[in-house]
């Protein structure tokens, strides 16, 4: 294990596709980077004092999607640039300019299309859009949904809902999604519920999910007995039963 920071509270981590690289954001901070093996600080990398999180990055590591919290939270993307070792960020770009909140944002694998979550059905619901952003968009999750994970099989769009995770089978043809009806994929995740962030990954296989999950507080022994001490019996027994004389 390598600790790669010190102080405030990092959150919304994701791996840059190399696995060289982390970025995170921080309250007031921005989004900040460092090095996965521990050889660098950790360093600005859009600059900002708003709340923001990362939350993808396409295959090719050429872009990040993150999310800027303002009342609401709204998803926007960025190009990324390695310069002499630096990750930098370009002109950021806001993936859509509605009065609703946004979230958990994922690339696919090919990178043109964006899964996320919004509250623009009343409650959050999963939905897809082709990226950077030309043509429809498609409801996927039907009772509720956070949290999409695009399947390694290229088939299949996972998301978190209650305490399950669902699968959606779907298909592409140029700018059109075609999804079908939920599945239960996981009947019982009994993760961490970590609003808008993400407690579970799937593995690269696509056979395992990582997991974070409530600490587990070893029940307190039953007593077999107990000891009772009465202080000045002698006294409190003439007070409630003197003596006659």
């Amino acid at each position: 294990m390598t600790r790669l920071t010190s102080g405030g509270i990092p959150a919304s981590l994701v791996w840059s596709p190399d696995s060289r690289y982390v970025f995170f954001g921080t309250v007031r901070s921005g989004i900040l980077w460092t090095r996965a093996d521990g050889s660098s600080d950790p360093r600005p990398l859009t600059g900002t004092q708003t709340n923001q999180a990362p939350l993808s990055i396409t295959s090719d590591g050429k872009r990040l999607a993150y999310s800027e919290y303002a009342g609401g939270a709204e998803i926007w993307t960025a190009p990324l640039e390695e310069i002499n070792g630096e990750m930098k960020a370009g002109k950021p770009e806001q993936v859509l300019k509605s009065p609703f909140t946004e979230v958990s944002a994922a690339f696919s694998r090919d990178g043109k299309w964006l899964a996320y979550s919004s509250n623009a059905a009343g409650a959050y619901e999963v939905f897809v859009q082709a990226f950077p952003g030309a043509g429809g968009r498609w409801q996927i999750s039907n009772a509720g949904g956070t949290c999409p994970v695009w399947s390694p099989n290229g088939h299949d769009l996972l998301y978190q809902s209650g305490d399950q995770i669902m699968a959606v089978a779907y298909a592409t043809k140029g700018d059109r999604f075609a999804a079908e009806k939920p599945r239960v994929w996981l009947a019982k995740l009994g993760g961490f519920r970590a609003g808008f962030g993400t407690a579970w990954d799937l593995a690269p296989d696509g056979k395992r999910v990582a997991v974070v999950t409530p600490a587990e507080t070893p029940a307190a022994q039953e007593q077999d007995h107990e000891v009772v001490m009465l202080l000045n019996f002698f006294d409190e027994l003439r007070r409630r039963a003197p003596l006659n004389t």
